[in-house]
């Protein structure tokens, strides 16, 4: 019995004395994040994660995507890299200092990672993944310090966690582009100011504590109802009785009859109107209360707009909002007296050209398609917009809303658009653009869209509408990019149908646009630049729905990298052709199908600028770099979004 109680007695202690040693053992920062690391796939971009080097540097990080405070790692921002695999949540949850993470635009699969074990956590971006399946109601209990959950764009599913409405510090919170069902929960916190719930299938009412919230914020919903959208169907009304329905008949006869009787006796009062009494124009109201849609309908049609007799303009003018203070205020009247003509129509509307009898020429876009959008958001939006700056970025001057129609002002450009200068030149007699031209057209319009990227990175595709139309060219042929920034305001039935942005091979494939889908437009555009070919031509010559212009360009330099695949009507070409073949092959790369394997946007600027107007050396096949050392240099996207440096 006494050897037993001493066998006992080592046994409890060489358990003390292991938990002891267990506690002691703490893993440091880099060996827990490369055992984070070997959880993933895909990993080339953390190429330079090294345990024997330290993670951080007092507040600079060593390795890619660590973000650092006095000597420890606060945060990850592992963006666009293509990562795949399993998140590790307890290596994680063992970096203390870890206060945000941002996994945004790669390929994670799979249930959402058990969050609750990051319980510091202040915000963590998930967005633009393929997390798929339900999220446990209690999912986010105990995230006492979280501000920020960005879950935008990914295949999740079933009712929207109710632990969401129970975080007394949430900020943002962005589920919108999954497939969320059931009714919202309720919410209420008051400092949440960014929410969207968009592009799923929930029902029922919104919670009154969402009810101040834009009406975007719940689009694509279509059994949703109550404020910010319309009221939700009243219960069933009782039915009315026998002797209640002959009454209220009897009421509406009595009422019908006298409204007879007193029509008859005004009209036996009235004189007769003589002919030229009044002018024809006495009869229309004072006030300019009809719509300028009435006026701009008969622009459209030829015919010059109704302004009233004599000429006079309406003493109630319709207000524009304006977005600029360097340009001299007028109001619509301004706009339909003076001399107009139509420029065009497109698919969201038509685009007039009018010079104002005392100030600049504008151009008024008219458009059609952005009825499902709200007064207040509008104007926000626009207000946006309109605070944009750059040479390459063709600035806003005013707006007008209705509900039925837009107005969006701009100054007019003398020149035309890239797509007259490189397809219609021919049938006006002049010369297309040459080479020179082209790559200076090419660098203005990355360093506009970088520009977009840069000052609108809530959006996912800051253009969204990018192609040769929607570029225009000053008197110095730099170009200016129009039509941007609209994806947000356009109707979503529209937007699907038209905009370049749900062309691209990832909307086909996934039904989702990415932080790369400008990228690929650009692309698009570069070989239209280069080939003089109209991308669009190819599906309306009906080569099939999988052909394209870059699997054309694909097709002609399969077997060779050849000159022949340049437009042949562009001059000053002459020892450019190793020039001109590396932008043909920065182009294709852009173009590239699978979203890992293109560049991001700074990239992209950064080898395009690198492009010259000649060769080092005449012979070419020598001066370009291959298509294979390019892939393998592809480098890791700068264009974050909004990861807190304080948390």
């Amino acid at each position: 019995m006494a050897k037993i109680c001493k066998s006992s007695w080592c046994l409890l202690i060489l358990a003390i004395v292991l938990q002891l040693v267990h506690t002691c053992i703490c893993l440091s920062e880099p060996d827990l994040l490369i055992q984070f690391k070997d959880s993933l796939k895909n990993t080339g971009a953390l190429s330079n994660w090294d345990a024997k080097v330290p993670s951080c540097k007092g507040d600079q990080p060593n390795w890619s995507g660590v973000l650092c405070d006095k000597g420890n790692v606060w945060g990850l921002k592992l963006e666009n890299m293509g990562l795949k695999g399993d998140i590790n949540e307890d290596a994680l949850s063992q970096l203390k200092s870890l206060r945000t993470l941002s996994f945004m635009n790669n390929d994670f699969e799979g249930p959402l990672p058990d969050m609750k074990k990051l319980g510091a956590l202040k915000s963590f971006y998930l967005s633009n993944n393929k997390f798929s399946g339900e999220i446990p109601a209690d999912a986010f209990v105990g995230m006492l310090s979280i501000k920020k959950i960005h879950l935008s764009n990914n295949q999740l599913s079933g009712p929207i966690p109710s632990s969401l409405g129970t975080l007394p510090k949430l900020m943002e919170l962005t589920l919108d582009g999954n497939q969320f069902s059931g009714q919202i929960p309720d919410f209420t916190q008051e400092r949440l100011i960014n929410v969207n719930f968009s592009h799923n299938h929930l029902g029922g009412q919104i919670p009154a504590s969402l009810s101040n919230l834009k009406a975007a914020s719940f689009s694509d919903n279509s059994d949703l109802c109550g404020a910010p959208l319309e009221p939700c169907p009243g219960p069933p009304e009782r039915k009315l009785s026998v002797v209640t329905i002959v009454l209220v008949a009897i009421a509406v006869v009595v009422a019908l009859g006298a409204i007879v009787a007193v029509i008859i006796i005004l009209s036996r009062r009235k004189k007769a109107p003589q002919l030229g009494d009044a002018p024809a124009a006495a009869a229309a109201p004072q006030g300019h209360n009809k719509p300028p849609s009435e006026d701009l309908d008969r622009l459209e049609k030829g015919m010059s707009p109704d302004r009233g007799s004599e000429g006079k303009k309406s003493d109630q003018n319709i207000k524009l909002s304006f977005l600029r203070d360097d340009v001299g205020k007028f109001d619509m009247s301004d706009l339909l007296k003076a001399s107009a003509e139509v420029l065009g129509s497109g698919m969201f509307g038509s685009t007039y050209k009018a010079a104002l009898n005392t100030g600049p020429v504008m151009v008024v876009k008219r458009y059609r398609q952005m009825n499902n959008v709200g007064k207040e958001e509008f104007h926000e939006h626009m207000r946006r917009l309109g605070r944009l700056s750059h040479p390459n970025v063709l600035p806003l001057v005013a707006f007008y809303y209705r509900k039925e129609e837009k107005l969006i002002v701009s100054t007019y450009v003398e020149n035309v658009s890239l797509a007259v200068q490189l397809h219609g030149n021919k049938s006006r007699g002049l010369s297309s653009p040459d080479w020179r031209t082209r790559l200076k057209i090419v660098k203005g319009v990355s360093k506009g869209l970088l520009y977009l990227y840069n000052s609108l990175p809530s959006l996912i595709a800051p253009h969204g509408h990018l192609k040769s139309s929607n570029v225009i060219l000053n008197e110095n042929n730099e170009p200016l990019l129009t039509d941007y920034g609209l994806l947000p305001v356009v109707n979503l039935e529209q937007a699907r149908d038209q905009m370049i942005a749900y062309k691209s091979p990832e909307f086909k494939q996934n039904g989702r646009i990415t932080k790369k889908t400008d990228v690929w437009s650009l692309g698009v555009l570069i070989l239209e630049l280069l080939t003089g070919k109209f991308p669009s031509n190819f599906l309306q010559q009906g080569k099939g729905s999988d052909t394209d212009l870059p699997t054309w360009v694909h097709s002609v330099v399969k077997d060779e990298w050849t000159v022949e695949v340049f437009d042949k009507d562009m001059q000053g070409t002459k020892h450019c052709e190793g020039e001109m073949m590396k932008l043909l092959k920065i182009a294709l790369i852009l173009c590239e199908p699978e979203i890992d394997n293109r560049w991001d946007i700074k990239e992209a600027v950064d080898r395009i600028e690198e492009i010259k107007e000649r060769d080092d050396v005449d012979d070419f096949h020598s001066s370009y770099t291959s298509e294979t050392d390019m892939r393998s240099s592809r480098g890791l996207s700068e264009d974050f979004i909004n990861v807190p440096m304080n948390g």
